[in-house]
C-alpha cells in the first residue's frame, strides 16, 4: 500500500472529481468511480464503472478496493434541475450519500463529502462554520440533509462546503462554468450576470489539493473551502474575461429572466476561510492567482500529451 493509502473518488468523471484524481500524488493508490467508462483517464489510476446508488454494487466495490479514504463528489448539482426533479435529486444527493456514509462508518475508511455554499440563505456573507444553514432552494436542502447523514453515519469524516469553483475539466466538459463562458466569449457573445450575487470563488486546483489533504485525516466536522476574494458575479466574470484575452464589456449586469422553473439563488454566500487556513497547509487563493494556477496546470497537461516533433 502507498504511504497515504487507497483513495476511492466517487464521481471521478465530474469537474471537481476529475481534478481531484489528477492532483492526487503518487503516494495515493487512486481508484476512480464513475457511471460510465472514461476516455483519457490519467495513467496509474484504477477506474471502476459502477452505479453507486446500487447498495450491492457499492458494497462489492468496497470489498474489492478496501479504501482507506473516500472522497465523495457525485451529486445532482444543477440548481434548477433539482427544483424540477425533487425525488431524483433527493435520491442522488441524500440517498446515495447516506448509503455511502453508512458503508464508510461500517468499514472505517475516512470520508470527505463535498457540500456547497448553497446551504445558506445569502442574507449576509463571510459565513463561518458556526453560522446556521438555511437554504433557499431544493438543491441546498438536499445537500444540507446529506451533511447530516454523513455526520450521523460516519464518525471519521469531513464535510467540505465548496464555494463557486473556477477551473477547467480534466475529463470531458463537466460542470465548469469557466468552460461555458470562454466558449461564449470566443463566439463573440456577451454574457449577462447578476451583480447582486456575491461569492468567494475558489480555483479547482487548490480546492482539489485541499480535499486530498482532508482525506489524510486530522480534522472532523464541517469546513468551508472558499477562495480569498469576495466578489459579485459581474466583477468576477469581467476579471476572468480580461485574463483570458476577451473584453470586459462582453459581460454585462443583467437580472435573470423570470421563469417558474428557475429556483431561487442566495444573494451573498461568501464564506470565511479562516478555519481552513488554520487546519490546512494548502493555501486557498484569490481569483487572479487561482486562475494562473488553473491555466498553468492546463498548459502543463497539454505539453505532456502533445506528440513529439521531429
Amino acid at each position: 500500500m502507498s504511504a497515504a493509502g487507497r483513495l476511492l473518488v466517487i464521481g471521478a468523471s465530474g469537474f471537481v472529481g476529475g481534478n481531484v484524481v489528477a492532483q492526487a500524488g503518487p503516494d495515493w493508490e487512486v481508484h476512480a468511480v464513475s457511471r460510465r467508462a472514461v476516455v483519457g483517464a490519467p495513467p496509474g489510476v484504477a477506474w471502476h464503472v459502477a452505479d453507486v446508488g446500487d447498495r450491492t454494487a457499492l458494497h462489492a466495490l468496497f470489498e474489492q478496493v478496501r479504501p482507506t479514504a473516500v472522497i465523495h463528489g457525485a451529486a445532482a448539482a444543477d440548481i434548477d434541475w433539482c427544483g424540477r426533479n425533487r425525488a431524483e435529486a433527493w435520491r442522488i444527493n441524500v440517498g446515495i450519500t447516506a448509503g455511502l456514509a453508512e458503508l464508510c462508518g461500517a468499514s472505517r475508511p475516512r470520508m470527505v463529502h463535498m457540500s456547497t455554499d448553497n446551504v445558506f440563505d445569502g442574507k449576509r456573507g463571510m459565513l463561518t462554520e458556526a453560522d446556521e444553514p438555511s437554504p433557499v432552494n431544493y438543491y441546498g436542502e438536499t445537500k444540507l440533509l446529506a451533511e447530516a447523514e454523513v455526520a450521523s453515519r460516519c464518525p471519521d469524516h469531513a464535510v467540505a462546503r465548496l464555494a463557486l469553483v473556477v477551473g477547467l475539466p480534466v475529463l470531458g466538459e463537466g460542470n465548469s462554468f469557466l468552460s461555458r463562458m470562454a466558449q461564449a466569449w470566443s463566439e463573440g457573445r456577451t454574457l449577462g450576470m447578476p451583480d447582486d450575487e456575491v461569492r468567494s470563488p475558489v480555483d479547482v486546483i487548490s480546492l482539489s489539493r485541499a480535499l486530498l489533504e482532508l482525506a489524510r485525516g486530522g480534522y472532523t466536522g464541517v469546513i468551508h473551502l472558499p477562495g480569498a476574494d469576495r466578489l459579485d458575479r459581474v466583477t468576477m466574470a469581467r476579471r476572468i474575461a480580461l485574463r483570458l484575452g476577451y473584453r470586459a464589456d462582453q459581460v454585462e449586469a443583467r437580472k435573470p429572466d423570470p421563469s417558474p422553473d428557475r429556483s431561487a439563488r442566495p444573494l451573498d454566500v461568501s464564506m470565511s476561510g479562516k478555519l481552513a487556513a488554520v487546519v490546512l497547509r494548502t493555501p486557498l487563493r484569490g481569483l487572479d492567482e487561482g486562475l494562473e494556477l488553473v491555466l498553468g496546470e492546463t498548459r502543463r497537461r497539454d505539453t505532456e500529451v502533445a506528440p513529439a516533433v521531429g
